[in-house]
């Protein structure tokens, strides 16, 4: 017997192969033999013999001898019925015969070079014309979407968000176009992820095809989300003109607490109050501060951890709704309340606590359902709701005073709501969808966000007036970040884009192009601006534009950095499945594997009863994860019934998230006494 780097079993005295110890591979965070893949298309009819490879460690290859081109699409379905979703290959490559070494094994050293030859074959191609470009298109359109080659045209005016598409297809469909044309193709994620495949046609043609007339008429498809928009939206006025709320900031009433995803925590005129809420830490000296303007405050603990269990023991739970929860020895997970929003939340909660009286906090958040909603943090009772004019991704952002509640739609509009009752103060009218979240300005008041429309905006919503206007470049999805010493703002583009900005002025400062789009939020510390790369990469500059180092994953990064409250180390999540911790310098420390994609931004929290700093976390799978901060071990999970791209926040003894099947969740978070 030696090592011969097959895996067999054993049965009844013989050994039956199963595969060979380097055929295996991590994809998407989960661990493949990629000899299955070829076991499994082997066995499909129209498949006469095939192989797979591992193309640079990234791209998973089929192989296959057919000559019949049209048997592609039946593959690809078949497979997705026998296979699991990390398992499918990303290209299907016909040829003629399979290649062989002269020990009679399958030559992958020649495949590599077939799949080089192919690469370059497909971009030295040149379309023959615009209708090969529009049914090139359309082929693309339905492939991704895992729509029919049978059915119908695509229709003009189809959206690809609308029709089965998320950012990830809107990734994959944007690299098969560019490998189609053979060139990058400037500006098309936002047309993909916003406009019409028709729009999305003319906006290609302006690159391949510049010197030439399009065939359609560029404004065919218009916008149809501000078509229905009526005309009080429309002209940006409302017809609560005044808010009949006190605006004087020096009113104990309006000293509060808000926390936001990613740890972010503002104290506005609460620090005698936060003081004996045991939340701020006597080297306060200022009575409006934010995380992340305090650098010097090293003693900053966030939330507090608190609440008993009175059962310790480490079980699995079944409770009424079939939902189980896995404690841990010291932690269980039940729900508190939920509140039905009527469709998905996508949508991170808002908490405001009052410094005057804690139990009135209050839970801000929107849904799909075009509902704003202000939902009783204690007791899950529904204060208010709002009626919006389209659906609400971008998580509610509260004013200065505290009077108010900003959140972008997909209508195009700003949205400046009074926090007690939800009535309409102000709204500002954009020229795209406002996904992004807006970021408070604690020395000014001014608010900043960006459109899908390309701009960053600075409002000021006592005054009802834009302060300053700026083109960016690119869409901006994610949300900006404000940072004091230095006094600079931060805006990341679906363009590539880092921007860092005078907040006063909105004039640029310097910019980085990062080379792909970036959906995750830029997160500052005392030192640095961290953000996450479509191309899986962390960056870390400096507050003068200088990339000090980047930390890589092996997938696409949508979740936004939160650092420790050291600003010692770095949390975020990958579409690798894994939850990471790095440090300032840009070392790993530990990694977390989930069950599935990590979209949304991890929250860190104190445990008072042990002194450790907990982290909270969520997959899109639906599952929740209490991690210890410092060595990344798991201490509870919990499964919550739709998927979740909502970033969790937590206050005291509750975890509030918002989840896909259209509930807001609150979550006691019960800990026993060590002994």
């Amino acid at each position: 017997m030696r090592a011969t780097g097959d895996f067999v079993t054993v049965k009844d005295g013989e050994l039956f192969f199963l595969g060979r110890k380097d055929s295996q591979i991590k994809r998407h965070g989960k661990r493949l033999n990629i000899e299955l893949v070829q076991q499994v298309a082997e066995g499909l009819q129209q498949v006469e013999s095939c192989a797979v490879i591992w193309y640079n460690q990234e791209k998973l290859i089929l192989f296959m001898v057919s000559k019949n081109e049209l048997v592609k699409n039946y593959i690809f379905k078949e497979l997705e019925t026998h296979l699991p979703s990390h398992a499918i290959p990303d290209e299907l490559v016909l040829i003629d015969s399979l290649p062989f070494t002269p020990h009679g094994k399958i030559d992958v050293s020649e495949l590599n070079k077939i799949y080089l030859n192919y690469i370059n074959l497909k971009s030295e191609h040149k379309l023959k014309g615009k209708e090969e470009l529009w049914g090139k298109l359309q082929h693309l359109w339905k492939s991704i979407l895992s729509l029919s080659e049978d059915s119908l045209k695509v229709p003009d005016e189809s959206l690809f968000l609308n029709s089965g598409g998320d950012s990830l297809k809107s990734i994959r469909l944007l690299n098969e176009i560019e490998k189609l044309v053979g060139t990058s193709v400037p500006g098309l994620l936002e047309i993909i992820l916003s406009n019409s495949i028709l729009e999305i046609y003319n906006h290609i043609l302006q690159t391949v095809f510049p010197d030439e007339d399009l065939t359609f008429r560029e404004n065919y498809a218009t916008k149809r989300k501000f078509s229905n928009v009526n005309q009080e939206e429309t002209t940006g006025k409302s017809l609560h003109q005044k808010s009949d709320m006190p605006l004087n900031l020096d009113n104990g009433i309006n000293a509060f607490m808000a926390l936001s995803r990613g740890s972010q925590i503002l104290s506005v005129n609460a620090t005698k109050f936060l003081t004996k809420l045991k939340h701020c830490p006597a080297a306060y000296s200022s009575d409006l501060i934010s995380q992340t303007a305090v650098k010097k405050v090293k003693s900053l603990n966030p939330p507090a951890l608190l609440g008993q269990s009175e059962d310790s023991t480490c079980v699995e739970k079944v409770y009424e709704d079939g939902t189980s929860v896995i404690t841990a020895e010291t932690m269980e997970l039940r729900v508190r309340w939920r509140a039905d929003t009527g469709k998905c939340v996508d949508a991170s909660p808002l908490v405001v606590i009052p410094a005057v009286d804690k139990s009135s906090a209050t839970v801000y958040i929107g849904s799909h359902s075009h509902r704003m909603m202000a939902v009783d943090l204690y007791s899950g009772k529904v204060k208010w709701e709002q009626l919006l004019g389209d659906r609400i991704e971008s998580s509610a952002c509260v004013s200065k005073c505290g009077n108010f509640i900003v959140v972008g739609c997909y209508n195009g509009l700003v949205y400046v709501l009074k926090s007690n009752n939800g009535e309409k103060h102000w709204m500002f009218t954009t020229e795209d969808a406002v996904k992004s979240s807006a970021t408070m300005d604690p020395s000014t008041g001014f608010l900043y966000l960006g459109s899908h429309d390309q701009h960053a905006y600075a409002l000021d919503i006592y005054e009802k007036k834009c302060v300053w206007k700026l083109k960016c470049g690119g869409t901006i999805f994610s949300s900006p970040c404000l940072n004091l010493i230095p006094y600079h703002l931060y805006f990341a583009t679906l363009g590539g884009l880092l921007l860092a900005l005078n907040p006063a002025t909105g004039n640029r400062v310097w910019k980085h192009f990062c080379g792909k789009p970036l959906f995750s939020s830029p997160r500052c510390c005392l030192q640095y601006v961290c953000i996450g790369c479509v191309d899986g990469n962390l960056l870390c500059f400096t507050h003068f534009g200088e990339q000090v180092w980047q930390f890589s994953t092996s997938e696409p990064i949508f979740s936004s950095p939160c650092p420790s409250t050291s600003e010692q180390e770095i949390f975020f999540g990958s579409h690798d499945c894994f939850i990471y911790c790095c440090t300032m310098k840009g070392h790993l420390q530990w990694k977390f594997e989930t069950t599935s994609r990590v979209y949304s931004t991890p929250f860190a929290f104190h445990n008072k009863y042990s002194n450790e700093t907990l982290l909270a976390a969520a997959s899109t799978d639906g599952k929740l994860w209490i991690l210890e901060s410092k060595s990344g071990q798991l201490q509870s999970m919990y499964e919550l019934p739709g998927e979740v791209f909502s970033s969790p926040v937590v206050w005291e003894s509750m975890l509030i998230i918002g989840c896909r099947n259209n509930y807001v969740y609150c979550l006691d978070l019960l800990i026993s006494n060590k002994k």
